[in-house]
């Protein structure tokens, strides 16, 4: 069972929490990690891009010129790939860019990218944050306490100061404990999360 520090934002040891096995501890799986991610980021893209094939593309019916004598290339239409304002070879339609991912098997990776950060030791519980104003300044103290440039906090539940006062910062992110994803547990170098978040993402994702 994995055993981390706690610590207050001021930076001094408050003690030290039991990570749970199943969670924080499993085998790491990058490919499953990586199926995950791929899936998040295919699940992003908009799919709308249209562009029209020669059968949809207006005009052309009429032969641009006699088969032949001409002494030309022969030509059906106008229309054609091949000639400017003709229509799009494979033209690209509307689709569903998402992919299907099991829920084990997002929990997995889930739990490997959190064990990863363990591993790592790119994981600082803190106590508590509570910020007494929701401003940039006093977030960009926490972060310069633990030296972190590129950070994910994760709190239990969406915390509008913390996310007001990090909204500003370049290279952070917050989160809720239940909207901890791969993607982001890979992107940003440090999981800056509290205490109770630590207990509400074993609950998920146990």
């Amino acid at each position: 069972m994995p055993k981390v520090a706690v610590y207050k934002t001021d930076g001094t040891e408050a003690g030290k929490i039991n990570l749970k096995d199943e969670v924080f501890g499993v085998k790491v799986n990058e490919a499953v990690m990586h199926q995950v991610v791929v899936a998040q980021l295919a699940a992003k893209r908009q799919g709308t891009q249209s562009t029209l094939s020669r059968s949809e593309v207006r005009g052309g019916g009429i032969k641009p010129w006699r088969q032949k004598g001409t002494g030309r290339a022969r030509a059906g239409t106008s229309r054609s790939p091949i000639w400017t304002k003709g229509g799009v070879t494979f033209a690209m339609k509307p689709r569903d860019y998402t992919q299907k991912v099991n829920k084990k098997v997002r929990k997995l990776a889930i739990q490997s990218a959190l064990s990863l950060k363990v591993a790592d030791k790119n994981i600082v519980v803190l106590d508590e944050l509570n910020l007494d104003q929701p401003k940039t300044r006093l977030m960009a103290q926490v972060l310069g306490v633990f030296d972190i440039n590129k950070a994910l906090i994760v709190t239990a539940a969406k915390d509008e100061s913390v996310v007001r006062a990090s909204g500003n910062i370049a290279g952070v992110k917050t989160l809720p404990a239940e909207s901890v994803n791969v993607y982001d547990l890979l992107n940003y170098d440090k999981l800056l999360i509290t205490k109770d978040a630590v207990k509400k993402v074993e609950e998920v994702f146990a």
